[in-house]
């Protein structure tokens, strides 16, 4: 965090005048890049020293992957040849089951739900599935190169055309379905572990599109460079999904629905298998070098609120999507119509939607934790629904001011039951395909086996995503003017505790105005009697 230089002296806290002349001027540190190392930085080069990944096989020259593969569960038989335990472990996960921790009730297989696509019901919207990592109906057998391949390619369209020539008994036919399987084939055989465009793939283009959810993740951070995020720059540190987000038996760290990502604040100094999905974990808990003001705020303070000025610094993101606008035709047919950005801003199957670049967080305790409504919750109806919100508080030991992107949305909710409602979006019954809002709903709600009384309106609602990504270069960083100033902190909407140079406290305050007014007075009295008492003794 870089210090800038002080503000006019009429903009800074009487108090801290008082201060100043009874003690003399405070010392300021230097820029902290012009200075040694920090200890912080020290030990982060030595967590990911060795970060070169290599293997003991070469998967091209075993022969279950050396045949011809007519279906994508053949190719995870192979793997699991001589994977034997891959299996059972990942179905166990939450990128198979899609609930929180095996909670049947929370997760995008549960009765979870957002305020941009809505729900999965249950996963009966198939469009959903699209990231689920299984092959055929998605979730029959696992699908491992989804993760595990290096070879970008669909592969649906793959075996279906290979299935189709391979049955053909011309030439052209039976060369191209050879050639189709040479594909297919490479695709098996270059295996690795996870790498950006693994993960991408479903996590850049989560709820319909490139950073429509998270803000911090998106298209960008497939080769980015340093000064859009340091530790993934290709110029830089180049590091892949996995080298934080750590890994066992399948299970990979990171944010979950209802636990924080991690349950120990560790470093790497402390456990040297501790896992590293915290900055602490590389930077430890006093990352700035001895005597930097800025250590005293870890505590308080998460890395990320300093170090993440902004998010979407190039590509937009989706900050709202107001579902009660959908459903508008223009000469009797859907229409769409696109911002600045190039993004849709409405679409008649989805409404009215806004984006923003360079979008500055907004800030809130956090313990790590976040509490999200369910289909089964009720509402307050007139209300702001907070369909996710940060758990924490400043009395709370896990607690850090947080930065978050806040998604604002006006979704469907039952008038009757006063619960939130999960329309059907793809398929016939969809509402992407009819336009009505009765069949969607109805549909949708007996997808998840919940009641639907048939009367709806639209509800206003956040959602949160806390932002981790994109850390900008350290002289990007916030400085303290940024939060301790009395207009336009970042902190402004934080209260219920005093922040020095943003909050005024009056009775402090007077004292400092007495204490200025005190000091000038009596160096006035003392130079004045010096100088007749002077002029006395020459006399």
């Amino acid at each position: 965090m870089k210090i800038e230089r002080w503000r006019p002296f009429w903009h800074t806290p009487v108090w801290f005048l008082s201060l100043i002349l009874v003690i003399g001027i405070l010392p300021v540190h230097a820029d902290e890049n012009e200075a040694p190392a920090a200890p912080g930085r020290t030990m982060a080069r030595q967590a990911i020293k060795g970060a070169e990944a290599w293997s003991t096989v070469d998967h091209a020259k075993l022969q279950a992957l050396n045949k011809n593969f007519a279906t994508g569960a053949e190719i995870t038989d192979a793997c699991l040849s001589c994977h034997s335990e891959a299996d059972a472990q990942f179905r166990e996960s939450i990128h198979w089951t899609w609930l929180a921790n095996g909670d049947r009730e929370k997760g995008k297989a549960g009765y979870s739900l957002n305020n941009f696509c809505l729900s999965t019901n249950k996963l009966a919207d198939e469009s959903c599935l699209a990231c689920h990592p299984g092959w055929g109906t998605r979730r029959e057998a696992i699908n491992c190169l989804a993760c595990h391949s290096r070879k970008t390619m669909n592969f649906e369209e793959a075996f279906e055309d290979y299935q189709a020539f391979s049955v053909e008994t011309d030439d052209e036919s039976i060369e191209i379905a050879k050639e189709i399987q040479v594909s297919i084939q490479a695709a098996a055989q270059d295996i690795g572990r996870p790498v950006r465009d693994n993960c991408g793939s479903c996590h850049f283009y989560g709820g319909g599109g490139d950073g429509v959810k998270h803000g911090d993740l998106d298209s960008s951070l497939a080769k980015p460079s340093k000064s859009l995020d340091v530790h993934m720059g290709v110029d830089g540190q180049n590091f892949d999904c996995v080298r934080c987000h750590t890994t066992v038996s399948h299970h990979i760290a990171g944010r979950v629905y209802t636990t924080p990502a991690a349950s120990h604040r560790k470093s790497l100094v402390e456990d040297d298998l501790a896992a590293k999905i915290t900055c602490e974990s590389c930077h430890t808990a006093t990352p700035h070098r001895d005597g930097s003001k800025v250590n005293d705020h870890t505590d308080k303070v998460a890395c990320q609120t300093c170090h993440i000025p902004e998010f979407a610094r190039e590509k937009p993101t989706k900050l709202s999507w107001d579902w009660s606008q959908a459903g508008k035709l223009k000469d009797g047919k859907p229409y769409k119509t696109k911002d600045e950005f190039g993004q849709y801003d409405y679409m008649s199957i989805k409404g009215s939607m806004e984006w923003a670049k360079q979008v500055r967080p907004e800030y809130h305790w956090f313990n790590g934790s976040i509490r999200s409504l369910t289909l089964k919750d009720e509402i307050t109806p007139g209300e702001t629904v907070p369909v996710s919100r940060p758990v924490g508080g400043r009395e709370d030991i896990n607690s850090r001011i947080y930065p978050f992107k806040i998604h604002r949305g006006v979704q469907p909710y039952d008038t009757k039951t006063n619960r939130l409602l999960a329309p059907l979006l793809s398929g016939a019954d969809g509402y992407w395909t009819t336009l009505d809002w009765q069949r969607a709903l109805s549909t949708g709600m007996k997808a998840v086996d919940l009641e639907y009384s048939g009367d709806f309106e639209f509800v206003e609602s956040t959602y949160v995503f806390p932002i981790t990504h994109m850390v900008a270069p350290g002289e990007k960083a916030l400085s303290c003017n940024d939060c301790h100033v009395n207009t336009g902190s970042r902190l402004s909407t934080l209260t219920g505790f005093y922040m020095p140079g943003r909050d005024a406290a009056n009775p402090v305050n007077s004292m400092g105005w007495l204490l200025v007014l005190g000091s000038v007075v009596g160096i006035l009295v003392h130079g004045v009697g010096r100088f007749f008492t002077n002029g006395n003794k020459e006399k």
